[in-house]
């Protein structure tokens, strides 16, 4: 078994000039993270003297410092040197997920050039924490994935086409879960599905250390020196935050930076640590990596669906094994904001949410809108003016 990986690579250089060598980003990295230049040296596996160069290269390039160095107080950055590491912070969280996403589809075309066997589960899912640490441990107990990060809707949509046999989704707890269910009606209406639970979880707003714009709510959000970062729309949690909006009579245009969106919620969380933003909305998780504060707005449920025949599967019953497992769920109640109490419980898609058993017994033989669309033309067809707990305009 292959196995593929990728990893973004920039540079910066001059028009027709040499580029600046990606060793010396690499540096900088590190030396953000240990505040020494002699350890960032030996994290990268450089010789001291090496780690210099790099640095003199660096600087000589830019014709500014990237480096203070202070007798007994290791090494600084320059707000130059700070600004290439964020940027270096920010490429990465957003693409994560797109990688990821484009080296499990070149693992299977690799696969099938070599006459293995194909992956021996299709998952697509919302990129979220507690999904990429199941990842993880089903790739360590050698399970075959092939993943696919996506919107919900995206995801959604795969499942009832038949390109995936499993999605992970998220759902609000309280009074907006029942309009959040109509967004994704036409999708999981009819079939017969079974919800696996992974965990709930909390999302808020992410604020600089000591909130120093005083954003406690999402009113405070329209306060013209807030500055905002959202996520992409069509996204699991733009809708929830739109429904949160418009539940307190909240004008999302008073919002400076609403429509500017990002992927993933580490990419909204570099966002607002690298001070291009104030707050951004997402989870615990990546406001914590990043050493921001965070205020917790809602709280969700991050689930699995599969169809009822995908269940007893071998691949499907290792999944549940995992989850079960107390070791994973105590991986799980490590991610702040995280609950895993309920991870592996099993229950049909109507039970868990009778909304939806109503719909699927009064079903008719027409397809619902979306049905017959690929994912990616589901997502592109997700309009904000489309939510149904918007009015029309």
């Amino acid at each position: 078994m292959k196995e593929i990986s990728i990893r973004p690579v920039w540079g910066i250089h001059e028009p027709g000039g040499r580029p600046l060598p990606a060793r010396i980003i690499e540096l900088l990295v590190q030396v953000s993270e240990s505040g020494s230049l002699l350890l960032a040296a030996r994290a990268l596996g450089l010789s001291y003297r090496r780690a210099w160069d790099l640095v003199r290269e660096g600087e000589e390039h830019f014709g500014a410092a990237l480096l203070v160095m202070e007798r007994g107080r290791g090494s600084t950055l320059t707000e130059l040197g700070t600004r290439i590491v964020w940027a270096d912070k920010r490429i990465r969280a957003r693409l994560q997920p797109i990688l990821e996403t484009m080296a499990s589809e070149l693992s299977e075309e690799l696969r099938n050039a070599l006459r293995e066997a194909p992956a021996a589960l299709r998952l697509h899912a919302s990129h979220g924490f507690a999904i990429e640490r199941l990842i993880e441990r089903l790739g360590h107990e050698g399970l075959q994935l092939h993943i696919s990060y996506a919107s919900c809707s995206a995801a959604a949509a795969a499942l009832r086409e038949g390109e995936c046999d499993m999605v992970g989704m998220h759902l609000p707890l309280g009074p907006l879960q029942d309009m959040a269910l109509q967004h994704y009606r036409p999708w999981l209406q009819g079939m017969a599905l079974t919800l696996v639970d992974i965990a709930q979880r909390r999302q808020g707003l992410m604020v600089q250390r000591g909130n120093p714009k005083e954003v406690f709510s999402l009113a405070d959000l329209t306060r013209p020196q807030v500055r905002f970062i959202n996520r992409q729309a069509g996204s699991g949690s733009r809708l929830l935050l739109e429904g949160l909006l418009a539940q307190q009579g909240i004008d999302a245009t008073r919002i400076a930076g609403f429509e500017q969106g990002e992927y993933t919620h580490s990419a909204v969380a570099a966002y607002v640590a690298s001070g291009m933003a104030d707050v951004g909305f997402g989870l615990e998780p990546p406001a914590r990596h990043f050493k921001l504060d965070f205020v917790p707005i809602a709280t969700e449920r991050y689930f699995l669906l599969c169809r009822d025949d995908v269940l007893p599967t071998p691949a499907a019953q290792k999944v549940l094994a995992v989850l079960r497992d107390p070791s994973f769920q105590s991986v799980l109640s490590q991610l702040p904001g995280y609950d895993p109490a309920c991870a592996g419980v099993v229950m049909p898609l109507a039970q868990a949410y009778p909304a939806l058993g109503e719909v699927r017994r009064r079903a008719s033989a027409r397809r619902p809108a979306g049905a017959g669309q690929s994912p990616a033309a589901v997502a592109g067809n997700v309009q904000p003016n489309a939510h149904p707990w918007r009015k029309p305009e």
